[in-house]
């Protein structure tokens, strides 16, 4: 099979561009508006894009409240999602009104950063305060602006539950249990890792 994707024609029940990309790590985004409200969001589209300094991005098809609370304060978090915590995490995805807080909606416990005037998830095993250091509309080939936004963050602070740390002193994903977004309604559990060392020359 091949289409292109200005007609989209797969023939598939569903876009499969998102299963493609997978698995996906999920950006527990935690913001706060100028009006003092929090708000929390799972964005699939959600990476670490540099390590010096170390930047994540997320992005949104179109301009949601957390977008609207960034904008506004230039400053977010992002927790981690474990499998102990997709549901609630889920849970956050729903459709609340302006000013109603998911943290509430998901039982989740809202922890001031401490570097940045947002909260993150308090039962998360790791979270990252960000600062932003930009955020744009996602343009096309012909130079266009989309609804799709993109937000960078440079991390300024980061949390660890001690519980996380295995006694090698790394974090214990097998324990963590990392969730990752799939396509369609899929998720994975990543609770099972491996380790491979680069090849070198010679």
């Amino acid at each position: 099979m091949f289409y292109t994707t200005d007609t989209n024609a797969h023939g598939m029940p569903h876009d499969p561009f998102k299963a493609i990309v997978a698995p996906r790590p999920i950006g527990w985004i935690g913001s706060r508006g100028r009006d003092g409200k929090d708000n929390l969001a799972p964005y699939s589209f959600f990476n670490a894009v540099s390590s010096a300094p170390p930047v994540v991005m997320f992005s949104s098809d179109t301009v949601k409240d957390s977008f609207t609370n960034i904008e506004e304060t230039g400053m977010f978090t992002a927790s981690l999602v474990s499998r102990d915590l997709a549901e609630q995490m889920n849970t956050t995805s729903a459709p609340l009104s302006r000013g109603e807080s998911e943290f509430e909606a998901a039982g989740l416990t809202a922890v001031n950063g401490q570097l940045v005037d947002a909260a993150f998830v308090g039962e998360a095993y790791a979270a990252l305060e960000c600062r932003v250091t930009r955020m744009m509309a996602a343009p096309t080939l012909e130079g266009f602006s989309t609804e799709s936004r993109l937000v960078f963050g440079q991390v300024v602070g980061i949390h660890i539950r001690d519980e996380a740390i295995g006694e090698n002193g790394l974090l214990d994903m097998a324990r963590i249990r990392p969730v990752g977004r799939m396509g369609y309604l899929d998720y994975a559990e990543c609770g099972t890792p491996f380790q491979m060392k680069r090849p070198r020359r010679g």
